[in-house]
């Protein structure tokens, strides 16, 4: 979207974060109606057993897989948000639910965080509902009526954290426009008071053997009860779109210069070749009287 689109949204910065003009627009209605929608479903109970082990598990496992877990310092979280937190991300690979629960116990561990999942995989899969995912059903309007009526309920809760991959399936990270399902624009419309906040993630090979992980926070979009009947789901949609591309954006820039002190480093993994080639690095160094470091480059 271009600066002039951009500016058409009526938006103004507020304390960090994008709040929206409510007075400058006419309310529309709510597009999607809860008439005839499915019974109320409790939200999953989360293990805390379960739920640290399986963060442990995946700092475990990125370590065997990638040299480091890389968040921008132009792109750290907002701290202090007294506000249920919607984080809206790009769906670059397989990796992004372990990515997430090691970003959630580094960044918002004083927060409950959850998850939709499509429900005949939850079905299949039970113990993601233990680490706060909930079934929803793909592609029908009961599944969209759940859909929003689980996250306002979690989004009731000041603590709370809503996490969402609104693209709706994997994505290259080059892909231009951005472009949303439908439910996170919705979604907007219903809530009484939160921060979206739009999160990139790219997996890049730099020097090592193993690729890094690199995360950029974006700038948080602020909803109230106000903004959310002024403004209808399209408009969210559009925003937040234009967020994460910015965000994306932004990520890929910082990806291409290379510069490990641009990045707040929150998980390093295994580096150098390994095996004879670096049994013999090893060895040259100490013949030299230096200090063998194993990592290719000098970050």
């Amino acid at each position: 979207m271009t600066t002039q689109t951009q500016a058409g949204f009526g938006l103004r910065q507020t304390s960090g974060a994008l709040s929206a003009h409510p007075a400058e627009v006419m309310p529309v209605a709510r597009p999607i109606s809860d008439q005839a929608a499915p019974s109320f479903k409790p939200l999953p109970h989360i293990s805390p057993f379960l739920l640290n082990w399986f963060t442990w598990y995946s700092r475990r496992y990125l370590r065997r897989h990638f040299h480091s877990l890389r968040v921008s310092l132009r792109g750290l979280p907002p701290a202090d948000v007294e506000l249920p937190l919607v984080i809206f991300s790009n769906h670059a690979a397989w990796w992004d639910a372990l990515v997430g629960l090691v970003l959630k116990a580094e960044y918002f561990s004083g927060r409950k965080a959850f998850a939709p999942i499509d429900s005949k995989a939850l079905a299949t899969y039970k113990m993601f509902g233990k680490l706060g995912f909930y079934g929803v059903e793909q592609g029908t309007r009961r599944g969209a009526v759940q859909f929003l009526r689980t996250s306002e309920n979690i989004l009731s809760d000041n603590h709370s954290l809503l996490v969402i991959t609104p693209q709706g399936r994997f994505a290259d990270v080059r892909e231009r426009p951005v472009r949303f399902e439908a439910g996170l624009g919705h979604l907007a419309t219903r809530v009484g008071h939160a921060m979206f906040l739009p999160m990139a993630t790219e997996f890049v090979f730099w020097e090592e053997r193993l690729p890094e992980i690199l995360v950029h926070f974006g700038e948080p979009v602020e909803v109230s009860a106000q903004h959310a009947v002024a403004f209808d789901a399209k408009y969210w949609t559009t925003l937040f779109e234009q967020k994460l591309e910015a965000t994306q954006n932004a990520l890929a820039a910082e990806a291409k210069r290379r510069d490990p002190d641009e990045f707040q480093t929150v998980l390093r993994g295994d580096a150098g070749q390994g095996g004879v080639y670096d049994w013999w690095r090893a060895v040259k160094a100490k013949l030299r009287g230096e200090t063998f470091r194993k990592e290719h480059g000098t970050k």
